[in-house]
This record gives structure tokens, C-alpha cells and sequence, in this order.
């Protein structure tokens, strides 16, 4: 508990955005969240007046971190599952727990539980050796998609396997590396989606809208929420998923689960593609698209607060990712006074980060009613600050 303030310190492990992001909630709610970072120039170390730094992986360094925490909870996955245990065994609390996180952090014991509580999941199948990857691939046709247990994310750690002869040197090659791996089919997806929930320690969980997610080369560009032309049984469906999901596993915090809409006949169902247990990029656009945003939302779950609101702030919220460009062209600065004039409904989140191509250094939010006019602003904005003009290129 903070003596000056007589509220409980919440610590977030990881000094990138969704950290920045959280402690920008903390404020709101008379904290200043506590940020284990590993560098001055982080995200969060930025902005966050209670900054120390480490390792993630350093179990010492967890330990000076944690002291004096009412709660300690993260902003990534990476953090060895052996060493939450540890602190949670001196006394320590962390959530999510060790026993929900691991399911954020490993693909092959997220598919394994979700399988056996009967969760919508795509054919599977551990693969220790190269056979196991042909046969797969066999039995449901090429291509399949190649994961790395751990670790991968925006695209990283996923190959798509196009016939036998890829997969036999492809998966001799990983194995060979280390690479713990499973396979998928290729779901026929019509599209990927995503629905948030949050629960708490007394068990109550608040779910936010199903959004639609737009993809390219495996990184996430645009969120639409709601997720349009969606039909209320699926929407509900959906939700309902994440909270049974939520509840089955034990979180503590916001979860998020990544699906793939596929048809069924006449009508479509959903099918879990991942899971984070963290603030996640599809719910950046509740900061100003939600009566509660998903870091304040996060924060009251972790502290066993009641829930927030969940509903839209507008009919139709866009958000972009800004992905940095080629370095050079006019500055973010100058950027920045061309996109507020041409779009002074534009709500820009710059993270703090050094621009490189293709990295995710901001999000732009757009509200509104029409839901084209609206995802065109949002685009619109993201390339002047990508490109510095708003012409779209052909």
C-alpha cells in the first residue's frame, strides 16, 4: 500500500506500450503504476515516475521488484512460468496466476486444455519429429500451419508448410534449432475475430463487444468493433466463450481470445486461434471506444475492483495500428500537425518507441456512425504518420 496515497501498488512486468498504456489508467485511479523495465528509453520507463529495472527472466530482480507490490501482474507473456511460482510461493501475488498464464505461453498445453474442455480449436497435432509434420499434413491436406510452442507472436514463430518436402526440411531444421513445435490445419477462415474478457478474483467477468480483426503478413492493422454484419447469436456465442474460457482457466486479469470465423453450412461458427492474458492489441480502440477502457478494465480486475462498463462510446470505432516506415521524410512532429488538421476527430497513441520499419509504434482511434467513412478516417490518419502524406498508394 502506498503510504502517501493509502492505495495498493500495482507492478507490471515489461516496460513496452500495453505497460505505458496501463499506467496512463493508473493515473485516473491515483496510481502511478510501478514498471520493471529493461531500459531508460521503454515505452513505459517514458512516462511512469516508479520505474525500476531488469530482467524479466532474472529471478532476483523479480524479487526487488515485487516488494512493496499489493499486486504484480504483466504486460507480456515472457516471464518464466517457474519463477511466478517461486514468488507466488514467498508470498508474492501475481495475476494472471502461474497455472492460467502457461497457457498464454505454451501453444501445445493451450491446445491440450482447451481440447479437453471441449473448447472449438483446429485439427492439431505435437510434432517431435519431421514424419509427425508429413503425416499431419497427409491426413489433412497441404498446406498446414507450423508453430512454435513458445515465444512467437505478430507473425514470428509461424510457418505456413506447403507440401512434403518443405515440411521434412522445415521441421528437421527447427527441431534441430530447439524449437518446441506443433501443427495446425489451415482453418478456411472467413475472416479472424476477437472478443475481450476480464474476471476478477471474486469470479466476475465483464466482456467487451466481438471486434473484427484485419491481418497482414501475420501482424494485426485494423480493429472494427463491433465486428460488422456479425449476427447477435454468434456475437453472444462468442463472448460466452471467453467467459466459460476465462473461468475454465483460472484468469485473473483481462483475457484475450483470437478467433477464426468459418462457415458452417448456411452460418458461421467460431474457432479459437490464441490466447493472451494481458491488455492486447484488439482492445486498444476502448481507450476512447469504451465506457471503460481495457487497461483501467485490467486494473480493476487485478485489484478485485468491481467491473466497468463495457459498452461502445459511438456506433462504430476504428482503430489502425501505425507500423513505422522507411526512416527520413518530414518528422512525427510535422506529422502529427498535417494529420490533426486533416482529422481533428483523430485520437493519436504514440508509444515512445524508435521508428523501424514495419514495428507498431502507435494506434489511431476514429469514432462515429458510418462505418466506411469512419475506417477511412482511421487509415487515413495512419499513413501521414507512416508515410507523412494521405494519399493512399495503388
Amino acid at each position: 500500500m502506498d503510504s502517501r496515497t493509502g492505495l495498493p501498488v500495482v507492478g507490471m512486468v515489461g516496460g513496452g506500450q500495453l505497460a505505458r498504456m496501463t499506467h496512463q489508467a493508473a493515473i485516473a485511479l491515483g496510481q502511478s503504476l510501478r514498471v520493471l523495465a529493461l531500459a531508460p528509453d521503454d515505452g513505459a520507463a517514458l512516462v511512469a515516475a516508479d520505474v525500476q529495472y531488469g530482467d524479466h527472466t532474472d529471478l532476483s530482480a523479480l524479487r526487488t521488484f515485487a516488494k512493496g507490490c499489493d499486486v504484480v501482474t504483466f504486460d507480456h507473456e515472457h516471464v518464466p512460468n517457474e519463477h511466478i511460482r517461486t514468488l507466488a510461493a514467498e508470498g508474492v501475488t501475481l495475476y494472471p496466476p502461474a497455472d492460467a498464464l502457461r497457457y498464454a505461453q505454451d501453444k501445445r498445453a493451450m491446445r491440450e486444455r482447451l481440447t479437453e474442455l471441449g473448447a472449438p480449436v483446429p485439427a492439431w497435432r505435437p510434432v517431435e519429429t519431421s514424419d509427425d509434420l508429413v503425416t499431419f499434413g497427409a491426413e489433412v491436406g497441404w498446406p498446414v500451419v507450423l508453430k512454435a510452442a513458445r515465444g512467437g507472436y505478430d507473425g514470428r514463430g509461424v510457418w505456413v508448410v506447403t507440401d512434403a518436402a518443405h515440411a521434412a526440411e522445415l521441421a528437421a531444421t527447427l527441431l534441430a534449432g530447439g524449437t518446441e513445435l506443433i501443427v495446425e490445419e489451415r482453418v478456411p477462415l472467413r475472416r479472424e475475430l476477437a472478443v475481450q474478457v476480464a474476471r476478477s478474483p471474486f469470479g466476475q467477468v465483464a466482456a467487451y463487444p466481438v471486434v473484427e480483426t484485419v491481418q497482414v503478413d501475420g501482424i494485426c492493422v485494423e480493429v472494427l468493433a463491433p465486428a460488422p454484419d456479425l449476427s447477435e447469436e454468434l456475437a453472444l456465442a462468442a463472448q460466452q466463450l471467453a467467459i466459460d474460457l476465462a473461468t475454465s482457466l483460472g484468469v485473473v486479469g483481462l483475457l484475450a481470445v483470437e478467433l477464426f470465423e468459418v462457415a458452417d453450412g448456411d452460418r458461421s461458427r467460431v474457432i479459437v486461434n490464441e490466447l493472451a492474458m494481458r491488455p492486447h492489441n484488439s482492445g486498444h480502440w476502448t481507450i476512447e471506444g469504451a465506457r471503460t477502457s481495457q487497461f483501467e478494465q485490467h486494473l480493476r480486475a487485478v485489484l478485485d475492483y468491481p467491473m466497468g462498463d463495457t459498452s461502445l462510446a459511438a456506433p462504430v470505432v476504428v482503430m489502425a495500428n501505425v507500423l513505422g516506415g522507411e526512416p527520413g521524410g518530414i518528422s512525427i512532429d510535422e506529422r502529427l500537425h498535417h494529420l490533426f488538421a486533416a482529422e481533428p476527430g483523430a485520437k493519436v497513441h504514440l508509444y515512445g518507441k524508435q521508428v523501424r520499419p514495419g514495428r507498431k509504434i502507435g494506434h489511431i482511434t476514429v469514432l462515429g456512425d458510418d462505418l466506411d467513412d469512419v475506417r477511412a478516417r482511421a487509415a487515413r490518419a495512419a499513413r501521414w504518420l507512416r508515410e507523412g502524406h494521405s494519399e493512399r498508394e495503388e
